[in-house]
Parts: structure tokens; sequence; C-alpha cells
């Protein structure tokens, strides 16, 4: 994961980050690697660009509604944005060694 963070918000994004999972993998977005980049801006902006496990992925929009709604309500991110992007393409090598673990991959 890629952070450019003037604002020091992070660490709190990475927290909220680690609760949104898709409803079908017992893993959250973050040790999946399905967060590529957290982006804070000075005028309290949050941009999050992500991607899913597949283009089709049946759940896209409630996994973005919740990193937009979670991140929002962060203090200090006053307007929070979602960037959804397939390049690089996910693939099970970008999982944690957690996330590995816990989905049997270890």
């Amino acid at each position: 994961m890629i952070i450019n963070d003037p604002l020091h918000l992070a660490p709190a994004i990475t927290d909220v980050l680690e609760t949104v999972f898709d409803p079908e993998i017992p893993v959250n977005i973050v040790e999946l690697g399905l967060v590529y980049e957290v982006i804070t801006k000075e005028d309290g902006i949050a941009k999050v660009v992500m991607t899913l496990t597949a283009p089709g992925c049946p759940v896209a929009g409630d996994i973005i509604d919740e990193v937009q709604r979670k991140v929002g309500e962060v203090e200090g991110v006053k307007q929070a944005l979602v960037e959804l992007t397939f390049d690089p393409a996910w693939d099970k090598s970008m999982m944690s060694d957690v996330a590995r673990l816990e989905l049997g991959f270890m």
C-alpha cells in the first residue's frame, strides 16, 4: 500500500479500512491487498485507491459505500473519496501472510 499523508491520518484510515470485509471472504480489505493507496490532502480530503477481487464483484457498490462512509467518519477527514481501479488486477499474491493463513493458502 502506498501512503501519501500530509495530514497524518493514514493510521486512523487504515484502522477503519481493516473493519471492511468482502461479505464472501472472512478477511478485511487491507489484508486482502485490495487497498492500493491512501492519500490525504491539506484541505481534509482523503482518497482511497482500491480494487476488488474481481471486476464483476456483486457487492462492489456495498464495499465502496462502506469504505467511503467509514473513512469519512475519521476525525480530520472532511471528504472521503474512493477510486476503483483494476490496474493492476488483483491476484492472490497481493494478500498478506495473515490473509493467506486465514484462507488456507499457507
